[in-house]
């Protein structure tokens, strides 16, 4: 009777606890409600249980509904705040702290995700002065799921910028809040729903994936449990067994004294410049583990006090030591090394820097142009130079993993879907390299991004701002093709729906980094098309040229533009660089170029009958200098279809 009894009890419990009210994450304190629109607070309760909202001194109800769920529709509000919010039925709640201004999704891949504690070094003084109580985000984790459209997220919170948080904000959200904040006095928040690596198609709902069958018949694929667990078995196996061989294998590790340890006599070590790659010292397409060692003289100034070393980019893993202690480790390729030492590793006189590298496929070793050094305060040792390295074990490239979350419709279902009732201002979205090798697909996978979002927001053509891809890679000597220009291009078309904004960055990338750290021009660049689509400001100068047109005349191809401002100018009064010109062969040189008022002539003597011309069409058009005299650059173009 007891034991019933207990049972009894706890199902009266369970019942309560789950006929009370409770709100998706988004609606919580702190938040930003869309300033200016009717709004749709929304929550789940038992069937026919009546929700108040008590806001802004006036009071709403709903009865819910026969699936649980229960929504409200508050009247539009303008920008202003905090307040809070009551929340009553057969429990009791209240959001605090509510502010009622802008709301702008932040998605993409890895250069939306990419939060500030990644630039911090770029930006101390930015960073520092933060503070804005006006300024929030909502960070979306990490999510996916195939099955169902998810009404809800798992984590997350509201939080609001200041020099600790900052560190977690995106860093083009947050440059791009900051100078609409600035020009308007209006609270921004931004839900950041970004994911590294993402490609188009795993943004997509699953209806809109039909026009694009092979995307579809993968999403079919991933709907089945069993499926996705099979493959995740097959590559932890994969992934498991290929570094305990390393790590069994590596002498480094178990020779009589391993190779950290700085009494360890290297003089049978070769030596190699840092930074450089492996591939051209001896070890050509070799995979495996590579230790590298460095010793080097502190004076007695940069003891005792803690250390900053800054060993740029490294491919792909590292573990570091210095005078034998363990330093830190980062387990892929593309965040900067910068380790932090504490006080009394570093010692007067020889110091010892080894770094273990693991490689898994590819070229190994350490990118170059990046800050090599150690600093404590304002003194700074050059790390850059000759290193000894010897070779722990070589390993067959380890087969790629499969990363879910790059597969079709599940992260539109588990991070979009459940934002889809909060209103919103509109999206700003920087993405692209990972669908730069499959650019024509792209002219159609990215305007069903657009269209798809906005039918399922019901919010009509809300601005949905976009970065072009920028300059990367290696610059070649010839005029050629490029996937990424093909990009470009497709991001460039994406122009033709309504409402639409692309800040172009072909002059702040970096050529060894598919992650530049300039991402305060990004954010400002998406900002001025914000104050022209979203704010409605018809005087400001929010692009940089686009082509338009072009005519042959007498040898010479002219081209014309939009959006040239106050006018076209050669940045840096230089001549113009990057127009390649071409005839009926299809043979591109590169040509001559020269500004006449709001157009640009273009020849060449090795093509008397030209008849396409092309601007920056390259993987990294690094010089590309054409611009308005707003500062802004020209969007690379051809006028060939070839």
């Amino acid at each position: 009777m007891l034991r019933l009894l207990s049972i009894f009890i706890l199902s009266l419990l369970s019942t309560a606890v789950l006929a009370q009210v409770k709100l998706p994450r988004l609606i919580s304190d702190n938040m930003v409600l869309q300033r200016d629109t009717k709004l749709t607070i929304w929550g789940w309760a038992a069937v026919g249980e009546k929700v108040t909202i008590r806001f802004k001194d006036k009071t709403y109800s709903a009865t819910t509904r026969a699936d649980s769920t229960w929504s409200v529709t508050l009247p539009a509000s303008k920008a202003g705040g905090p307040y809070d919010m009551e929340i009553n039925g057969s429990n009791h709640l209240i959001i605090k702290n509510i502010v009622i201004g802008d709301v702008w999704v932040c998605s993409g891949q890895s250069n939306m995700e990419l939060p500030m504690e990644r630039v911090k070094e770029k930006y101390p003084t930015v960073i520092a002065q933060s503070a804005n109580s006006a300024i929030r985000q909502f960070n979306v984790a990490t999510t996916y799921d195939f099955e169902k459209a998810r009404k809800d997220y798992e984590s997350g919170s509201w939080q609001m910028v200041d020099p600790q948080t900052i560190l977690q904000f995106t860093a083009v959200g947050f440059f791009f809040a900051k100078t609409l904040y600035e020009k308007y006095q209006v609270p921004i928040g931004l839900i950041k729903a970004s994911v590294g690596g993402s490609p188009a198609e795993a943004w997509l709902t699953e209806d809109a994936l039909k026009a694009f069958p092979k995307h579809f018949e993968t999403a079919q694929k991933y709907k089945h449990p069993g499926f996705i667990d099979s493959i995740r078995n097959r590559d932890r196996q994969i992934r498991d067994n290929w570094y305990q061989s390393i790590w069994q294998q590596d002498k480094g590790l178990h020779d009589t004294k391993p190779w950290f340890d700085p009494s360890l006599n290297t003089t049978d070590w070769k030596t190699m410049p840092v930074p450089g790659f492996w591939d051209e010292h001896g070890l050509k397409g070799l995979n495996g583990v590579v230790w590298f060692r460095k010793d080097i003289d502190v004076p007695a100034s940069m003891t005792g006090k803690p250390a900053k070393l800054l060993l740029g980019r490294i491919v792909d893993q590292d573990s570091v030591f210095v005078n034998g202690r363990f330093a830190g480790t980062i387990g892929y390729q593309y965040p900067p090394r910068r380790y932090e030492l504490p006080a009394g590793m570093l010692q007067p006189g020889k110091n010892t820097i080894v770094v273990r590298v693991i490689n898994n496929s590819g070229r190994g070793g350490f990118i170059t142009d990046k800050p090599y050094k150690l600093t404590v305060g304002e003194e700074t040792i050059d790390l850059k130079g000759d290193w000894q390295f010897a070779l722990g074990t070589t390993a067959p490239p380890l087969p790629s993993a499969t990363f879910f979350q790059y597969m079709p419709t599940g992260l539109y279902k588990a991070m979009v879907s459940p934002m889809l009732p909060f209103r919103i201002k509109g999206v700003i979205w920087y993405q692209g390299e990972s669908n730069a090798g499959r650019a024509v697909e792209y002219r159609t996978l990215f305007p069903a991004v657009i269209n798809t979002w906005r039918q399922h927001w019901h919010e009509g053509n809300f601005p949905f701002l976009f970065v072009q891809l920028a300059n990367y890679m290696e610059t070649k000597d010839q005029p050629g093709e490029s996937d990424w220009a093909m990009a470009r291009e497709a991001q460039l078309k994406a122009l033709s729906l309504p409402n639409t904004g692309m800040a172009v960055i072909t002059d702040i990338g970096e050529w060894n980094d598919i992650h530049p750290l300039n991402k305060e021009d990004v954010g400002k660049r998406l900002a001025l098309w914000a104050e022209k689509q979203a704010y409605g400001d018809q005087q400001i100068v929010y692009s940089g040229p686009l082509y338009q047109s072009m005519s042959v005349q007498g040898g010479k191809i002219i081209v014309q533009f939009t959006s040239t401002g106050s006018g076209l100018m050669a940045k840096g009064g230089k001549e113009l660089k990057y127009f390649a010109i071409a005839g009926a062969d299809k043979k591109f040189v590169w040509a001559n170029a020269a500004i006449e008022g709001n157009k640009v002539i273009v020849w060449s003597d090795q093509v008397p009958q030209p008849v396409a011309v092309r601007y920056a069409w390259a993987d990294n058009p690094e010089g590309a200098n054409l611009y308005n005299k707003e500062n802004l650059p020209a969007s690379p173009f051809r006028t060939d279809n070839w």
